[in-house]
């Protein structure tokens, strides 16, 4: 054919050789036969060293590469489009084309950059390179002719630059070398761009750094590496390095790959990495593409490739980078019948060349046979067919690949259709767009899809940098995709899996956990129960994840114990461990862990709703109390073995009480409060202790109580078991922390501020001998009942609340309260409460009988100190702010309600203004 007729039929079909012509006169050279001169594939890397060697500047050589780049595959097309070019020898020149930009583009980089920072130096003073691995059809030099670049890069070893004044480390140098060699063939500028270039398959993927050492490396595939990158690394293939490099990428690369024993397990994973694929081009709605549709390329490689995993560390001609080679072997070893074999590459061939012929029409990355009859019609004219017979053709090849491809991997579409598309979401290379896709056939619209997206991409890439081995990231890939199933479902599905996606991250590496919510469908459905109900909730579960036991059994979960089995329930947990001192922190773990699986349980009971808000607070409080006993029994224990016990006492009468003030003397415990304690004792203070390391009386009491405060709140493995506050002791922090009842009966008498005798209304005794309990609870009656003038105590009352909103209350805006501290909330009843106890116990001493603010509002009604409206409408605002407060707090939302409640705060302002009339704020 002459030559102006093969220019013009190539530049009919092709547009983009048109154009590159029609830019470039130069850039396509014919002999006088019409055939197109294409140069050796040798000689790509040398004409562009020698183009760059005269490149000044970043923009000189991104020119240059790209004249280059069009030039050659503008050659390349017209001659595949001529038929000129068998389908292997288009695959070598475009790859070798591929590796020539790459290399040349790094080797003109590299010594800029060591005449900025200094040369990048190994152990033994030698010049590190950068190495560059080609990954996918680069790597088996298999390139399409308008395809992306899989690229990972990495260097021999950690060091830092010969730089005299300004040494870097090489992973700054190397990083900062890659970046620019990616910008170098990414850009696109004016003359567009040389290639995309994809770092995705790099180690933790996007998340990862972009070049790494080869022990880093190494390292990596060793404790992280997943199935699909053992696929993806049968096609690694070092570019431009030596031989020396080469070994050593190989020996680096095959323990991951190629496995010593014959492995099956391949097949699995293949299946289920071809599930994922053809869910994503279901997803993004593809339709007769031939590189992922059934029976396309993919699957043609994909059998290869299983053979080779299966195989390939016994047999060790099957590790190869090269399709066609692995084909050989694969025939030669009778593993397909040769006949399969010669179907299955000539298929290959074909499809390839189509592939090839899609893409020269405008030099796209595309696999879609076009809808479009102009582009039908120019594709088809390439193979001297019309578009039907073409049509045809490609379809009887794709029938014939995934007719094999079922034989070997097995027919899985319907699993695929039972998996669904979910698991795509936890693969590393799914892209945002069909994430979105995905999540949007869930329901969901853009904005909460995107949140819902970006909870799972940040535990996909938390769970890459944490090492749970393959088990344990297999169990993720179940894993995952289950909760999402379920999570999808539930109109607030990215509050949900937010928390649940908490927890997860606190059990990723403890693939029993894993594994158990894997296996047990109930224990899934209660984890995202609990989560969906209280942030608290999941809080709590992800710092102890031992409690994940409590769900398997829903029933035992939700089944609470009677208020007076609690000291049986922490018995029960201690009693198998010895009382021996070494044992003391197995002691505290039990009561930790009793502890948390009793509140576990309250929580479930007040999430489901039958249980309200008082008796939540009960089965919280007889719980402390518990803990306390137990943990006053276990410091007295261990004390008592070494030093003995004080005269005349001993584990049943300590001459010890313990004095609840705060929630838990009122009853109103929260999950998360802290205990307000004060430590009294009866016993006489002569004498010693009498045991083996005698220790004076007051001495034992205070060892006492420091070795309480350490069992309480020392942290262990699973936490600490409560926060101690103990500054409602006399004198405070400067205070002892062991005090005689006399001492304590004398600093009320006469040093305690009124704000300690207001704190007093709200203390019980939680633990202790009988007597000592009743003679505290005289005690405390005195005091509370003391005659007081009603406008000093008045007026000293409302000056403390007035400090106290000062100090605490949170700026809130005009449709929030907070319901603690703002005017009208919980704290101005609970002050109202103790003004009317310390005003009025003088001459109602049964108003001092109780300790909690609802049955005090109660008597107070009763003994008509207000009227029982007033009490009863009081009572109902007090209970109706904590049951606001309380799932608040499960919402871990502190204090503020973003409800003005006026009729509520109106209540309690009103009973304000009643109770202290006249009475104004005095400022410091």
């Amino acid at each position: 054919m002459p030559q102006d007729a093969a220019l013009k039929q190539v530049c009919e079909i092709s547009h983009f050789v048109a154009e590159v012509v029609n830019n470039d006169a130069e850039a396509l050279r014919f002999d006088a036969d019409g055939q197109v001169h294409v140069d050796p594939s040798s000689a790509y890397l040398a004409q562009l060293q020698q183009a760059l060697a005269d490149a000044h500047q970043d923009t000189d050589a991104q020119r240059i590469l790209r004249r280059y780049r069009k030039r050659w595959f503008a050659t390349l097309a017209a001659a595949d489009i001529l038929g000129q070019l068998s389908l292997k020898d288009m695959l070598t020149h475009v790859s070798a084309a591929a590796d020539a930009c790459i290399t040349a583009a790094r080797d003109w980089l590299y010594p800029r950059f060591c005449e900025r920072y200094g040369t990048p130096r190994d152990s033994a003073q030698q010049a590190q390179p950068l190495l560059i691995i080609g990954m996918g059809k680069l790597g088996g030099r298999e390139l399409n002719f308008s395809s992306d670049i899989d690229l990972i890069f990495c260097y021999p070893e950690r060091g830092e630059t010969d730089h005299p004044r300004r040494p870097l480390e090489t992973d700054v140098f190397f990083t900062r070398l890659v970046q620019a060699l990616v910008n170098l063939l990414d850009t696109v500028t004016g003359d567009g761009q040389v290639f995309r270039v994809d770092l995705r398959l790099r180690p933790f993927g996007q998340s990862g750094p972009v070049v790494t050492s080869l022990a880093a490396l190494e390292y990596y595939y060793q404790q992280q590496g997943r199935d699909w990158e053992r696929y993806a690394m049968v096609k690694a293939r070092l570019i431009g390095g030596s031989e020396n490099y080469q070994q050593q990428l190989r020996q680096l690369l095959r323990p991951f790959v190629y496995r010593r024993y014959i492995d099956f397990s391949a097949i699995d994973a293949l299946r289920k990495m071809k599930a994922l694929i053809r869910q994503e081009t279901l997803r993004q709605g593809v339709r007769n593409n031939i590189k992922l549709g059934p029976g396309g390329i993919r699957e043609i490689e994909f059998i290869a490739q299983t053979f080779q995993l299966i195989r390939g560390g016994q047999q060790r001609q099957l590790q190869t980078v090269s399709l066609y080679e692995a084909y050989e072997v694969i025939a030669a070893e009778d593993l397909l019948p040769k006949t399969v074999v010669k179907e299955l590459l000539q298929s290959y061939e074909w499809l390839r060349r189509v592939e090839h012929g899609l893409q020269e029409l405008n030099d796209e990355q595309t696999q879609t046979l076009p809808e479009d009859p102009h582009k039908r019609a120019r594709l088809a004219a390439i193979f001297q067919l019309d578009w039907p017979q073409l049509e045809q053709r490609i379809q009887q090849a794709m029938a014939k690949v995934h007719q094999h491809f079922n034989g070997v991997i097995g027919n899985d579409e319907a699993d695929e259709e039972h998996n669904g598309p979910l698991p795509l979401l936890w693969q590393d290379m799914v892209e945002e767009d069909t994430a979105l896709d995905v999540l949007n056939e869930f329901g969901l619209d853009k904005q909460r899809a995107q949140l819902v997206w970006g909870h799972i991409e940040t535990l996909r890439q938390e769970t890459s940098k944490r090492g749970s081995g393959p088990r344990g990231r297999k169990a993720m890939a179940k894993l995952v995709p289950l909760l999402l199933q379920r999570s999808l479902q539930l109109a607030d599905a990215e509050v949900v899996l937010e928390r649940v996606f908490t927890v997860l991250r606190a059990i990723m590496s403890r693939t029993a956990y894993v594994e158990l919510l894997v296996e047990n469908s109930g224990a899934r459905e209660q984890l995202i129960k609990l989560c969906r109900a209280s942030s608290w909730l999941s809080q709590h579960l992800a710092k102890y994840p031992i409690l994940l036991d409590e769900l398997i059994d829903p029933r035992h979960l939700y089944e609470l114990p009677a208020l007076s089995e609690y000291p049986a329930i922490l018995a029960e947990y201690l009693i198998r461990i010895p009382e021996q001192e070494e044992d003391l922190e197995a002691q505290m773990n039990a009561l930790r862990q009793a502890r948390q699986s009793c509140q576990l349980k309250i929580a479930a009971a007040d999430i489901s709703g039958g249980l309200p808000l008082m008796k939540v607070s009960d089965h919280l409080s007889y719980l402390a109390e518990a803990v306390i006993a137990a943990v006053v029994r276990l410091a007295w224990q261990h004390l008592a073995k070494r030093h003995g016990c004080p005269p005349g006492r001993s584990l049943e009468d300590t001459g010890f009480a313990v004095i609840a003030y705060g929630k838990l003397g009122g009853l109103e415990l929260s999950y998360s409060s802290d205990l307000d304690l004060v430590f009294i004792t009866d016993s006489d203070y002569q004498g010693e202790t009498d045991g083996p390391k005698p220790l004076e009386v007051q001495q034992f009491y205070l060892r006492l109580a420091q070795r309480i405060l350490h069992l309480f709140t020392t942290r262990t493995l699973i936490g600490t078991l409560y926060d101690i506050d103990m500054r409602l002791r006399p004198s405070g922090k400067a205070g002892l922390l062991v005090s005689r009842l006399s001492t304590y009966a004398s600093y009320l008498a006469e040093d305690a501020w009124t704000w300690e005798l207001q704190a007093l209304v709200r203390a019980r005794p939680v633990f202790g001998d009988a007597a000592l309990c009743q003679a505290f609870q005289k005690l405390r009656q005195q005091q509370l009942c003391q005659a007081r003038d009603g406008h000093v105590l008045a007026q000293q009352v409302v000056d403390m609340r007035e400090k106290m909103r000062e100090h605490n209350e949170q700026k809130a805006g005009p449709f929030a309260f907070d319901l603690k501290q703002g005017a009208g909330g919980i704290t101005d009843i609970e002050f109202l409460v103790q003004y009317l106890v310390l005003r009025f116990g003088s001459d109602y001493p049964a108003l001092t009988e109780y300790t909690d603010n609802v049955r005090i509002l109660e008597r107070a009604g009763e003994l008509q100190l207000m009227s029982a409206a007033q009490a009863q409408a009081l009572t109902e605002v007090y209970v109706k702010e904590r049951e606001w407060l309380h799932q608040l707090a499960l919402d871990d939302q502190g204090s503020l309600l973003h409800r003005s409640l006026e009729a509520e705060r109106a209540i309690v302002q009103q009973a304000w203004a009643e109770w202290f009339a006249g009475v104004q704020a005095q400022s410091d």
